[in-house]
């Protein structure tokens, strides 16, 4: 049996490991499509904080570690699939058969058609080589705007602030991280960042770039405001590698789509971490959740299943874990909530002064969904609670009355049950 896996990313890495332990003697082989050994792309912002070189991002820190698995790795860029003949078709001309295939091919940052986009001193931040091009602009009293405050735009901006630089940000939505945060929460962290001495201007986005080639920027915002900088640092989000798959009868949507199994429409083609769009927990609706986390665990379960074993997804759970210049701030399930119709209820918690936010979200008397800023301390228990579907209740009305007792909320509904096990 020969396992082919696209994408030597973290999801590519678990797959290879388990697919090693699950099928000893089974043909591995992994492809990656840069000139660097496995790695995270979420350790770049500490390379460019300079807390790490490029080796402490790798994923594995041993030379040989594949080697010593048997898991053969080949560099390439597959542009075509063939499901008949059960190959792929790389950049280089080659081919590679499989019996079983598992894409793990990840994502690309999303270049907007913006005029000058193009330009030298404009980046995007998501390989080794653009970290190496970011050390060369962004340098100690340099002029940066970032282009974008989301998830990973939040990330960088604390990476480039510890570098030194004049930084402002421009976002397209009304708040910071806009699909991670409520509206409540996302203003906190503005406010929290303007505090540190960045810009940020929110509900503007880039209509064009001017200059460049060594000169400096002319950024013109789309209220009509211009910005001189030295560099564009590009964090308008990301979408999944899936052209190769046009023409073909794997099913993509946003991503790949995939069963709780993570196979996909084809059989024997499997797909995992930010190129797959799996089953919700709650709604049962398939999304893509681009985190390391879920990018491990449906990797684990897929190559189970390349395997010959049986292991199911008990559905995907959003989970978003932030430090935005010192202030923790995190976000669980359906943390914008449903409607009242369906069930819905909520409650939220400001304190303002001490950058302290909560926010409870319940289908019935089961929490679906989380937010928080500034709460460090058990936070994991919200997690539990959603993943869990825990029933509350009457412990549900006495969270929309004190919802930071949420940890003895925790502690009354599920250690019962376990004392009974």
């Amino acid at each position: 049996m020969k396992h082919l896996i696209l994408g030597n990313g973290p999801a590519g890495v678990v797959a290879a490991e388990t697919l090693r332990h699950a099928a000893p003697g089974d043909e591995i082989v992994m492809v990656g499509c840069e000139d660097a050994p496995p790695y995270s792309r979420m350790a770049i912002p500490y390379l460019l904080e300079g807390n790490i070189d490029e080796t402490g991002t790798y994923l594995r820190k041993t030379a040989d570690h594949f080697e010593t698995l048997r898991v053969r790795q080949l560099r390439g860029r597959a542009v075509a699939l063939d499901t008949a003949k059960r190959r792929v078709l790389f950049d280089d001309g080659h081919f590679e058969d499989y019996n079983r295939l598992l894409i793990a091919t990840g994502s690309h940052p999303v270049r907007p058609s913006i005029p000058g986009i193009d330009l030298p001193e404009v980046q995007t931040c998501w390989t080794l080589e653009d970290a190496r091009a970011i050390a060369g602009l962004a340098r100690p009293g340099a002029r940066v705007l970032q282009l974008g405050a989301g998830f990973i735009g939040c990330i960088i901006m604390e990476a480039l602030a510890k570098r030194g630089v004049a930084l402002t940000v421009v976002e397209m939505g009304d708040r910071m991280v806009p699909r991670m945060m409520t509206p409540q929460a996302g203003g906190m962290i503005k406010r929290w960042v303007e505090g540190k001495g960045i810009r940020v201007v929110t509900s503007a986005g880039v209509r064009r770039i001017d200059g460049g080639h060594g000169a400096p920027l002319r950024v013109t915002l789309s209220t009509g405001d211009t910005l001189d900088c030295d560099a564009v640092i590009a964090a308008a989000g990301v979408a999944p590698n899936i052209g190769f798959l046009a023409d073909t009868g794997v099913h993509v949507a946003k991503g790949v789509l995939v069963d709780d199994r993570l196979e996909t429409s084809v059989p024997g083609i499997f797909a995992a971490g930010d190129v797959a769009e799996a089953p919700d927990l709650f709604t049962g609706e398939h999304l893509v959740a681009a985190i390391q986390p879920n990018a491990a665990d449906q990797a684990r379960i897929a190559a189970l299943n390349m395997a010959g074993r049986c292991a199911r997804l008990n559905g995907v759970l959003a989970v978003n874990v932030l430090d935005t210049l010192g202030l923790i701030s995190t976000s669980f399930g359906q943390w914008w909530g449903a409607e009242p119709g369906q069930g819905g209820s909520g409650v939220e918690h400001v304190d303002e002064a001490r950058h302290r936010y909560l926010s409870l979200q319940f289908m019935n008397d089961v929490m679906i969904g989380a937010t928080s800023i500034g709460l460090t301390e058990h936070v994991g228990v919200l997690r539990g609670l959603i993943h869990g579907r825990v029933r509350l209740g009457l412990w549900k009305d006495r969270l929309l009355a004190a919802p930071l007792q949420f940890v003895d909320a925790f502690v009354a509904r599920t250690q019962p049950m376990a004392l009974a096990r």
